[in-house]
C-alpha cells in the first residue's frame, strides 16, 4: 500500500474512515482520529530525529519538550491555577487508591490536624458504585480510619444491587472537619453509569477539607473549577490517550511536608510519592513516554475544540444513547 492510501481518509460501509467501527468502550477508548493520524505520520521518524518517540531517550531535550508542552498545554485547557502540580504517573486509578491517602497523611497539614485532635483522622468517602468503592476497600486495607458519607446501593426485590440513586445532601453523613482528612468521591462511574456533577460534592464539603475526586472518565469533557478541588486523579485511558499514564493535579500545600519527618516519607512508597514525582518533572524514573506524548496530542486537539464545545457534544452523544434506552424500556432500563 502506498504512502498516499496509507494517509488518504476514506469512508466505508461503516460510514467512518479507515473502515473503523462504533466503539462505546469505556476504556481504553477511542481517540480522536486527527491524532491517531498525527502519530501514524510521526511514528517511524518523530519530527526529523530518526527514530520513534517509543525509542528516544526520556533525557533528551527532544522529549523534554514533548512532556513539557503536554503539561503546559493541559494547564491552558483546564485553566489549572499555578499552585497545583501536575504530575504524570502510573499504576491506572488503583494505585492512586492508595496513593491518594498515603500521600494526604504524609501531608504537614493533615499530620498538624492529626496531632491536634490526638486521634487518626477520619477519610470520607462518597459511594456511587465499583470505583468509589475500591478506593474506600482500598484506605481500610492500608488501615485508614474510613467513613460512609453516603451509599449509592439499593437493594432491589430480586436481592440485586444497583448504583442508580442517591439521597439527597441533607442526608449525607459526613464527618466533622476537624475531624476529616479528606473527602473522596469518583465524579463519574464507568461500570455502573452514575455521574455527579462536582458542584454537588465541593458545595457541600467544607472548604478546610480537601476534595479529591477521581475524574478518570469524564476528564477534557467538560470546564473544571480546578481550584475547589485538593486533588484530581485520572487514569488516561478513559479520555486522554493510550493506558499506561495516570493524571495527578494536586494543591502543592498537599505536598509540602515536615522535614525532615522520616515516619512520614517511610509511610509512602517511591512509585506512589507525589512529592517524589512532583520534584523530578514526573522523570524520577523512565515515564511511559509513548502514551504522554499521545495524550499531549489529545490535550492539542482539546485546546482547539474547547471544553465548552466538548461539553455541548457530550450532552448530544448522551441525548442520543438515553433516548434509545428510554424509547425502548423492553429491552433497556435507564
Amino acid at each position: 500500500m502506498s504512502s498516499n492510501a496509507d494517509t488518504t481518509t476514506t469512508t466505508t460501509a461503516t460510514g467512518l474512515p479507515y473502515d473503523r467501527v462504533w466503539n462505546f468502550s469505556a476504556g481504553p477508548s477511542v481517540l480522536p482520529l486527527s491524532v491517531l493520524e498525527e502519530v501514524q505520520r510521526d511514528l517511524l521518524n518523530y519530527k526529523g530525529t530518526g527514530m520513534s518517540v517509543m525509542e528516544m531517550s526520556h533525557r533528551s531535550k527532544v522529549y523534554d519538550d514533548i512532556i513539557n508542552g503536554a503539561e503546559a498545554t493541559l494547564r491552558r485547557v483546564l485553566r489549572i491555577p499555578d499552585n497545583y502540580a501536575v504530575i504524570f504517573m502510573q499504576g491506572g486509578g488503583t494505585g492512586e487508591f492508595a496513593a491518594s491517602y498515603l500521600n494526604l497523611f504524609a501531608c504537614k497539614s493533615v499530620r498538624d490536624k492529626q496531632r491536634k485532635l490526638g486521634r487518626p483522622l477520619t477519610c470520607d468517602y462518597i459511594v456511587t458504585g465499583t470505583w468509589s468503592k475500591g478506593g474506600l476497600k482500598e484506605v481500610k486495607r492500608l488501615g485508614g480510619k474510613t467513613n460512609v458519607v453516603v451509599d449509592g446501593v439499593k437493594a432491589a426485590d430480586t436481592g440485586t444491587v444497583s448504583y442508580s440513586s442517591l439521597a439527597s445532601v441533607p442526608e449525607w453523613n459526613l464527618g466533622k472537619p476537624e475531624e476529616t482528612a479528606f473527602v473522596y468521591y469518583c465524579e463519574n462511574e464507568t461500570v455502573h453509569g452514575v455521574e455527579m456533577p462536582s458542584s454537588l460534592v465541593v458545595d457541600a464539603v467544607d472548604p478546610s477539607v480537601p476534595v479529591i475526586c477521581d475524574m478518570s472518565s469524564n476528564m477534557l469533557s467538560r470546564p473544571i473549577d480546578i481550584k475547589r478541588f485538593g486533588a484530581i486523579i485520572a487514569g488516561a485511558q478513559k479520555n486522554m490517550g493510550p493506558a499506561g499514564v495516570t493524571l495527578v493535579i494536586v494543591r502543592k500545600d498537599l505536598l509540602e511536608r515536615e522535614e525532615p519527618d522520616t515516619e512520614a516519607v517511610l509511610g509512602v512508597p517511591s512509585v506512589l510519592d507525589w512529592k517524589y514525582y512532583a520534584s523530578a518533572g514526573s522523570m524520577p524514573h523512565t515515564p511511559p513516554t509513548f502514551a504522554i506524548y499521545v495524550c499531549g496530542l489529545v490535550f492539542k486537539w482539546a485546546e482547539e475544540m474547547g471544553l465548552e464545545a466538548l461539553e455541548r457534544l457530550r450532552d448530544a452523544r448522551a441525548g442520543l444513547v438515553y433516548g434509545m434506552m428510554d424509547a425502548h424500556p423492553e429491552f433497556y432500563r435507564g
